[in-house]
């Protein structure tokens, strides 16, 4: 059965990623932006990733309250009559009667 808070959910997931794209995208310009001596584990990497993070939260947040939509929207579509698929033909028995014997 179709929930009608899906398509919110979905609107929230859909605009969650797309943040998430553009703050990944960012801390690649920030890292790649690093001088060279700051590698993983170093106050300047560490801080740049940890403010990188920060931001992400929220988003992050937003995908674990809303993301098992997906799940449920999956399960009811798996459910669901097809208006593409034929309609399923009940299975035909032989009549009970008098079976002929076969000659060999």
């Amino acid at each position: 059965m179709i929930q009608p808070r899906w398509a919110y959910q979905l609107g929230v997931l859909h605009t969650a990623l797309d943040q998430l794209d553009a703050l990944h995208q960012q801390w690649l310009h920030t890292r790649d932006g690093l001088p060279a001596d700051a590698r993983c584990g170093t106050p300047a990497f560490d801080d740049a990733l940890a403010e990188h993070h920060a931001e992400a939260w929220s988003y992050l947040d937003d995908w674990a309250t809303h993301g098992p939509a997906l799940g449920e929207i999956n399960a009811a579509a798996r459910h669901a009559p097809s208006p593409l698929a034929p309609a399923p033909v009940p299975a035909v028995s032989p009549a009970p009667g008098p079976t002929a014997a076969v000659r060999r």
